[in-house]
Parts: structure tokens; sequence; C-alpha cells
């Protein structure tokens, strides 16, 4: 018997879409963390030398090529975003998600062909990689604005709660399953296996009886709409601190991408520990949403939203500090945790102060910020392992957030003070 606790899954569209896109996730986070790996992989050994001022500096290629998957990411979204966001309102958003994953689908088959035809080169792999983030930036906008019209108003929040619940899942099997099916066979079959999850939220979002227009009444595409949405945004102060503070706390912050350094160099690990070093955060993710789940509300939103930034912060730094599996994997997955509930009370604070029909818009320009910090920080974790090496490169990130949270605190006092009944 279906209880509140899951009353969205009641409604035949959004128990499609749900089942579809958990199956796609899985396949997405598998090609995530093997694309690391591969990168990891061809560069291992190598470096790069240059002279700065008469004197030869070495840089390592393996952490800057990782380095380089994160900007292959950001420049998409950073160039689609506003556009992908946008044509979530003026557009059908069913069709406009079966179109984009579509894409995405083709680009791991692609991926997928390189890998098994020895084509796998690094150019190859960005290209892919680059491709694929530039679907992220119209679906992901269209997903989440599509949600609030497969279930009534009264099991909107069950429904953005089941969503993170599934995404968490996602993200400890997905990492895993890699992990295993890389040590086992040629990583082209990951790719394979993303290709195929896809046909699982396309055939969702066919079968859907939900056939929705576009949510806004000007449906015309242009600057106008875009710059409605950004004087929206930058007008919205709790709004626009929170994104502030996503995406210095996620620039500093960010360390997935170094996770093949962490166990090939610190922790002498092989692709089967890899795989489970990167369900850490998923798995303390997974832990700090079922916690929350239990509450009825969080008391000082503001309060423990930079608290729990400043802790993401304090675990990054003590993560790059460990030096046995169970203590990275333990504080990898305090880094998931703390993520979580900032997570949670951003969503809740947007969605609460967001009409409608700016939804997408809204959700495209966070995009920018939720994912241009930690690519970005990606490129930056990079470069800063080159020269320092991963561990060094992680703690100072780490300690750098901590203090980015208390300078926004400082300038943004609003955000510290606020509470979700003062919205």
């Amino acid at each position: 018997m279906t209880t509140s606790r899951f009353a969205a899954l009641r409604h035949r569209d959004y128990r499609l879409v749900w089942s579809g896109q958990f199956v796609s996730i899985v396949g997405t986070q598998m090609q995530l963390v093997a694309i690391n790996w591969h990168v990891y992989q061809v560069l291992q050994g190598t470096t790069l030398t240059f002279n700065l001022l008469g004197r030869p500096i070495a840089l390592s290629g393996e952490a800057l090529g990782l380095g380089g998957v994160g900007l292959v990411r950001i420049v998409p979204i950073a160039l689609f975003a506003l556009v992908g966001g946008t044509l979530a309102d003026v557009l059908d958003r069913r069709r406009l998600l079966v179109r984009t994953n579509s894409l995405a689908a083709l680009f791991a088959a692609l991926l997928a062909l390189a890998s098994f035809s020895g084509n796998d080169r690094l150019g190859v792999i960005y290209a892919l990689t680059a491709a694929s983030s530039a679907t992220m930036a119209f679906s992901g906008p269209a997903f989440q604005a599509i949600i609030p019209n497969l279930v009534p108003r009264q099991d909107l929040t069950n429904a953005i709660s089941l969503n993170s619940l599934m995404r968490q899942v996602a993200l400890i099997l997905g990492p895993a399953l890699a992990g295993v099916t890389m040590a086992a066979a040629d990583i082209g079959w990951v790719y394979a296996a993303n290709a195929v999850s896809y046909v699982a939220i396309i055939a969702a979002l066919l079968a859907i009886r939900y056939r929705g227009g576009p949510a806004a009444q000007d449906t015309h595409l242009g600057w106008a709409a875009i710059a409605e949405g950004w004087r929206f945004v930058r007008g919205a102060r709790l709004i626009w601190s929170s994104m502030v503070l996503d995406f210095f706390a996620t620039f500093f912050s960010s360390a997935r991408n170094l996770l093949p350094l962490v166990a090939g160099e610190v922790l002498r690990t092989d692709e089967r520990g890899y795989g489970l070093l990167a369900t850490a955060d998923a798995v303390g993710s997974l832990v700090a949403g079922l916690v929350v789940s239990l509450r009825r509300d969080i008391y000082r939103q503001g309060l423990v939203l930079l608290a729990s930034v400043a802790l993401y912060g304090l675990a990054t730094a003590l993560f790059g500090l460990a030096t046995s599996f169970a203590l990275s994997y333990l504080f990898f997955a305090l880094v998931g945790a703390s993520d979580t509930v900032s997570t949670i009370i951003r969503q809740t604070l947007r969605q609460t102060v967001t009409p409608d029909r700016l939804r997408g818009r809204m959700t495209g320009i966070n995009q920018i910020f939720f994912m241009g910090g930690p690519q970005l920080g990606e490129l930056e974790a990079g470069l800063a392992a080159s020269v320092l090496g991963a561990p060094l490169a992680i703690v100072t990130g780490g300690l750098a957030t901590v203090a980015v949270t208390g300078l926004i605190a400082w300038r943004y006092p609003d955000l510290v003070h606020y509470r979700r009944s003062e919205v």
C-alpha cells in the first residue's frame, strides 16, 4: 500500500518519468566515472615541461588532463544554459526532453564505438564529453520544470524529495557498476551501457499522458525572454546569494575529478577501489537525505545552509589529508552529506520564490552556478594538483571554501537570518 511518504508515485506520469530517469542517471554516473579514469589511463606517466623565467617547470599530465575534463564540461553549460532554461519555458518540455536525451544516447554510443575501435584519443574523449554536456544544458532545466506538471501541487514536495532520493541511489550504483565493469571488460562497455540506459527515460517520456504546452505566455525566444529571467534572479536577493555561495563553495572544493589520482597514487588501489571510493559522497548524501526527510522542517534554514557549506569545505580538507581508504571514504561521505543538506535548503528556497512561468529560466541560470562552480573547480584543482600534488590541492581548496562561506555570511546578512516563513 502506498504511504503518504511516496504519494507522488501514485501518479502514473510521474512514476514513469521517475523510474526512467533513475535508470538513465545510473548510466550517466557510470560514464562520468569512466571518463575520469579513461583520461587518467591515457595520460598516466606523462609530464609537461616549460620554462618560466629561465627555470624548467614540470607539471603532471594526468592532473592537467583531469582538470581539462572539467573545462570541456563547463564550456557548453556556460554557452547554452540560459538558452536551455528559456526553451524549457517557451517549448513543449516533454518533446524537448525526448530530443535532448536521444542526442545524449548518440554521443554515449559514439564514445563506446571510439573505445572499441581504438580511436579513443584524448581529443575524441573531450569532444564527446563536451557534446554530452551540451545536452545537459537543455535537458536539466526542462526536467526540473516538468515535474510540477506531472503531480498535483499538494504532492510536489514529495516528488522533489523522491527525485533527490532516486538520484542519491543512482550516484551509489553508477560508480560501483562502472568500477566493476572497467575491471572486468573494455571501458567501452560502460559507455555502451549508458547509451542503452537512455532508452528508459525516452520510453517513459513517450508513454506519459501529459501533453502540456509552453509554460510562458510569450513563447517568443529572444534576448528579452532571457533577460527577464536574469533580472528576476538578480533581483531576488536570497536566490542570488545562495547561487553565489553554491558557485564559490563548489569551485574551491571540487575534488571529484581528482579521485583517480587519490585512488591510484595515494591509496594505491585499482579500478574496483576507485569505483567504490566514488560512491562515498553519494552514500553520505543518501544518509543525510533520509535524516532530513524525517524532520518536519529545518530550523533557521539560512544559518544551517551556511554551516553545512562550511562543513563541506572542512570535510574536503580532511579528505585531502587522509591516507587510508577507510578515512578517505568517511570524509568523502561527509562531503556528500553536508552538500545534500545545503542543496535541500537551496532548492526549497528557489522553488518557493520563483513563479512557474520563470522556473525554467531560473533553473537555467542556476545551472551555470550549480555546474559551473564544480566544473571550473575541477580545472582549478587539476592545475593546482599538477603543481602541488593532489592532496595539497584538495586541502587548500577545502579551507578556501570555509573562508568564502564566512565572507558571504558577512556580505549577505539576509541569508544568515533566512527562515522559510519569511519568504
